[in-house]
């Protein structure tokens, strides 16, 4: 699966890529369709410690997944997406083996 990681208005270090790209790649075996993923990291303009977002989006074939998840690291938020995601790819699942 392809990942491509961005991120806004700073530069991320291997530690945390390797990271994104760990969680992300656990999501390639709940669902055969999936294509790529992209990853958007960014930090929010709030007074609140939890100003670090995460944005994955899963290309699958036919429509793609996407969850947003903010929290006070860029590992918790990705955690979090990639949660969220794996409920999204069960639905999807189901939804396609109703058909």
């Amino acid at each position: 699966m392809n990942i491509n990681i961005s991120s806004l208005h700073f530069k991320t270090d291997q530690k945390l890529e390797a990271f994104i790209n760990e969680k992300v790649e656990k999501l390639a075996k709940m669902h055969d369709g999936i294509i790529g993923a992209e990853v958007t990291l960014k930090l929010e303009n709030t007074d609140k410690p939890e100003n670090k977002s995460a944005e994955i989006r899963i290309k699958i074939r036919g429509n793609d997944v996407m969850a947003e998840k903010t929290a006070k690291t860029f590992e918790e938020a990705t955690d979090t997406a990639v949660e969220a995601l794996k409920k999204q790819l069960i639905k999807v699942k189901e939804k396609e083996r109703g058909n």
